[in-house]
C-alpha cells in the first residue's frame, strides 16, 4: 500500500534537517524512490518515472541529484557502479628513481673518492718522523760527497760547498783593484758563479715544499725525485759535451764548453734542493751538504765521550761526516773507471732509490693531551 501524505511529510522534514547539517540522508547519486523495489519496477513498466511522485519526493530528488557523495555498493546493491566517481591520478608525483650503474661509478661522477684513494692521500700527506729518517738522510750525505767528487775532479769547483765558491768570486772581484788591473773573467770564476746561482735556484725550488708541507711524505718523495731528474740531466749534458772527466791542473779545467756549464748547473741545483729539504727536517744531519757546522756541533757535544751507550745527537753527526767521506771516495773510484757521464748516471739511480726509501719512513706520532 502506498505511503500516506503524513508519512511523506515526515520524510520531508527529516530530509530538510539532514540537509541543514550538510549531510545527505541517503548516499546515492541517482533519483531514489521510497517505494519497494518491486513496486518501483511495476511503476517503470507502467511508464511512470521516478519524477512522477509527490512534490515532496520531487523536491527531495532534486536535492539528491546535486549531492556528490559516492555510493557504497555493499549497502545499496541496486546502485550503478559506473556512476561512482573515480579518484584522480596523482600526476604531480615524480617518477621513481632507478639506479642504472654500479655504486663506484656513481660515486666517481659525484666527485667522491674511493677508499683506496683516501688511504693513498692520507699516506702521502702525513708528516714523517725526522728522527727516524736516518737511512735516507745518511744517503743524502753520501750523495754530497759523490757529486762533489765528479765536479771537483774536472774543474776544481764545488757543487755543494758554496763557501769556497763564494770566496773564489770575492777573489775574482779583488783582482780588479790590484796593480795589474786584470779585468778578465776567468773560466774558473765563471764556473763558480754558475754553481752559486744554480745552487740558489735549487734551494728556491725547495720553497715549494712549504706549500705542500715540508715534512710530508709527498714532498720528501717528490723533492728527491726532482733531484734524481737533475742528476740525470747533468749526466746527459756532460755526455753530449764530449769533455774529459779529470783535470790535471787548476789552470787547465777539463770542462769548458756550454754543455759542461749546463752540467754544473744541474748538479748544483740538485744539491741546493737537497740542502733545503734536509734543513726543513731539523735533524742532527742539518743540511746534509756542508760539514763545517756539523764538525763544530760534534766538538761541542756534551756526551761526546760516552762510548758505552748510544747518543743520537752525537752518532748522527758522526754518520753524516763518515758517509760524506765514503761518497767522495766512491765517486772518484767510479769516475776513474767509467767517466763523468756514467758516474752521474749511477748517482741518478742512487737518488731514485732514496726516493723510494721515503715511502717507508714512519710517520710522526701525534701527542695526546
Amino acid at each position: 500500500m502506498a505511503p500516506s501524505r503524513k508519512t511523506w511529510g515526515w520524510l520531508h522534514r527529516r530530509t530538510e534537517s539532514f540537509k541543514a547539517q550538510s549531510a545527505s540522508l541517503i548516499s546515492t547519486s541517482r533519483p531514489v524512490s521510497y517505494l519497494h523495489p518491486v513496486q518501483e519496477e511495476q511503476r517503470q513498466e507502467n511508464g511512470q518515472g521516478s519524477s512522477s511522485g509527490s512534490p515532496a519526493q520531487q523536491s527531495h530528488e532534486q536535492d539528491v541529484r546535486g549531492s556528490t557523495v559516492p555510493t557504497n555498493s555493499s549497502s545499496h546493491p541496486h546502485a550503478d557502479m559506473s556512476s561512482v566517481p573515480q579518484p584522480k591520478e596523482k600526476d604531480n608525483l615524480p617518477p621513481p628513481v632507478v639506479q642504472t650503474g654500479p655504486r663506484d661509478s656513481s660515486d666517481a661522477e659525484n666527485g667522491t673518492n674511493s677508499p683506496k684513494m683516501n688511504n693513498l692521500k692520507e699516506l702521502l700527506m702525513r708528516e714523517i718522523d725526522g728522527s727516524r729518517a736516518s737511512a735516507p738522510l745518511t744517503a743524502y750525505c753520501f750523495m754530497t760527497g759523490f757529486i762533489d767528487a765528479v765536479c771537483f775532479s774536472a774543474i776544481f769547483v764545488w757543487c755543494a760547498f758554496q763557501t769556497g765558491n763564494s770566496v773564489q768570486l770575492a777573489l775574482a772581484l779583488a783582482r780588479l783593484f790590484n796593480g795589474a788591473h786584470d779585468y778578465s773573467f776567468h773560466i774558473a770564476d765563471r764556473q763558480a758563479l754558475c754553481s752559486v746561482l744554480s745552487f740558489i735556484f735549487g734551494a728556491f725550488i725547495g720553497r715549494l715544499g712549504d706549500k705542500i708541507g715540508c715534512k710530508t711524505r709527498l714532498w720528501m718523495t717528490l723533492g728527491t725525485f726532482i733531484q734524481a731528474l737533475f742528476t740525470m740531466a747533468a749526466a746527459i749534458a756532460i755526455w753530449k759535451s764530449g769533455q774529459p772527466s779529470v783535470s790535471d791542473s787548476r789552470d787547465d779545467p777539463a770542462w769548458g764548453n756550454v754543455a759542461s756549464f749546463v752540467c754544473v748547473g744541474f748538479m748544483s741545483a740538485s744539491m741546493g734542493l737537497q740542502g733545503i729539504m734536509g734543513k726543513r727536517l731539523n735533524t742532527q744531519f742539518t743540511t746534509t751538504v756542508v760539514l763545517t757546522t756539523t764538525w763544530c756541533e760534534l766538538m761541542t757535544e756534551p756526551q761526546l765521550f760516552h762510548f758505552r751507550r748510544l747518543v743520537k745527537s752525537r752518532d748522527h753527526k758522526v754518520m753524516a761526516i763518515l758517509f760524506l767521506f765514503i761518497g767522495g771516495f766512491t765517486g772518484r773510484a767510479i769516475l776513474d773507471k767509467i767517466g763523468s757521464a756514467g758516474t752521474l748516471g749511477v748517482g741518478a739511480g742512487i737518488r731514485f732509490l732514496i726516493t723510494l726509501s721515503w715511502l717507508f719512513v714512519p710517520v710522526k706520532k701525534t701527542s695526546k693531551n
